[in-house]
């Protein structure tokens, strides 16, 4: 059998690891061609000892020379390199397979442009290139010839309850439900969020995550995001997508059909999973993953998301329909003003309460034409990025 380059965009978070823990356990099925990395230098070292991968990319020049030079005192052949280009080469370079796109944010777009344009199997960990990107990424995706494979874990869920052939999804599919866990403040009284820390908001009772993406679970935005991804991967109406709280996060999300049967698909809170099925899919491989144990649940229970009580926990779930009835690009405004908001809370600079508000005013403050490039996408997240960053000035933590 011949083996499967692999290129991990951001191998030193959370996915990337995973996803490197996948590929070693299958050795003679995968092989790490390039690795990618922001500022973690040391990190991305000892994967390269590791993986022996033939290119490793550094997002900045200085942290890119670093790692040159420690690659070359241990004596790796990994050839090392940085920048926007770079990553974007990579992504799209002829002897890699599958590209596992896992960079948080916006910041990930253009590399995922580039692979889809170049035809590659593109394993979507990234939401931001589709809620960003929107149906400009879809039809690069059409034209390059790309499989897209998601692995957020609700949408992995829901292409692997969906009938294999996309061409029977509209005339069978009711809705599609995703599950969230409601994070860590699903019972916190609404009044005494504005108190919350961010190392309270990033500890996740159910899953291990990077900061921001953890603050974005804490908020919900994390689901308002996966709702948009959602509408562009499977092509369905705002209307046929539900949210329900499932605090258990064993029932990843699910599939309503027009008879009103419901397909599931079910696992343990390891990313694995999804990492393995879209390596290998549409066959399965072991994941390492740790099997559900029926006899040891306690219970399956599930909370609707629309109670007068969880509106004022999680407002920023209904920003997605908001987005998703404005003109082509508000979805990319929504996540600018997200990234922009969540960082300046992790920074202190406001109140957990205060995310909301930023985005509120960000949305109603931006207007976008439809953007019809990359280069449109980018300046429009720029603009978006400025009037939340101007929001955030007027308020006080």
């Amino acid at each position: 059998m011949k083996k499967s380059r692999v290129v991990v965009l951001g191998s030193t978070g959370s996915i990337g690891v995973n996803t490197l823990d996948v590929i070693e356990r299958h050795p003679d099925r995968f092989e790490v061609f390039g690795l990618t990395a922001s500022t973690s230098v040391e990190t991305m070292l000892a994967q390269c000892a590791r993986h022996k991968p033939t290119y490793a990319v550094m997002v900045s020049e200085a942290h890119g020379k670093q790692l040159l030079q420690r690659c070359k005192a241990e004596g790796l052949q990994t050839q090392v390199l940085w920048g926007a280009n770079a990553l974007e080469m990579l992504a799209a370079h002829e002897m890699a397979d599958i590209v596992m796109a896992a960079i948080v944010g916006a910041a990930g777009l253009a590399p995922c442009l580039a692979a889809a344009r170049s035809g590659k199997r593109l394993l979507l960990a990234n939401k931001e290139a589709l809620v960003v990107g929107g149906q400009l990424f879809m039809d690069t995706v059409a034209a390059g010839g790309a499989t897209l494979l998601p692995i957020d874990s609700e949408h992995s869920a829901v292409f692997q309850s969906l009938p294999p052939d996309p061409r029977d999804w509209a005339s069978r599919i009711d809705k599609i439900i995703l599950t969230a866990s409601g994070g860590p403040f699903r019972k916190r009284e609404p009044s005494t969020l504005r108190n919350v820390t961010p190392e309270e908001a990033c500890a996740h009772p159910n899953w291990v995550m990077g900061r921001k993406i953890s603050v974005d679970s804490a908020t919900m935005m994390n689901k308002a995001l996966e709702v948009i991804e959602a509408r562009f991967l499977f092509g369905v109406a705002p209307a046929q997508i539900e949210v329900v709280i499932h605090p258990q996060s064993v029932i990843h999300s699910m599939v309503q059909y027009v008879d009103n049967s419901v397909v599931a698909q079910l696992g343990t809170p390891d990313m694995r999973g999804p990492i393995a099925y879209g390596l290998s899919w549409p066959e399965r491989v072991i994941s390492g993953a740790v099997a559900l144990d029926f006899s040891a649940m306690s219970g399956l229970s599930f909370e609707a998301i629309n109670t007068e009580e969880h509106k004022k926990r999680f407002p920023g779930i209904g920003l997605a329909w908001t987005a998703m009835d404005g003109p082509q690009g508000t979805t990319a405004v929504l996540n600018a003003a997200n990234e922009v908001a969540v960082a300046a809370f992790l920074e202190r600079r406001i109140r957990y309460d205060q995310i909301h508000h930023i985005n509120t005013e960000t949305l109603s403050s931006v207007r976008p034409a439809a953007p019809g490039s990359l280069d449109d996408l980018l300046g429009l997240d720029l603009q978006s990025r400025r009037a939340a960053e101007a929001v955030i000035s007027r308020v006080g933590v």
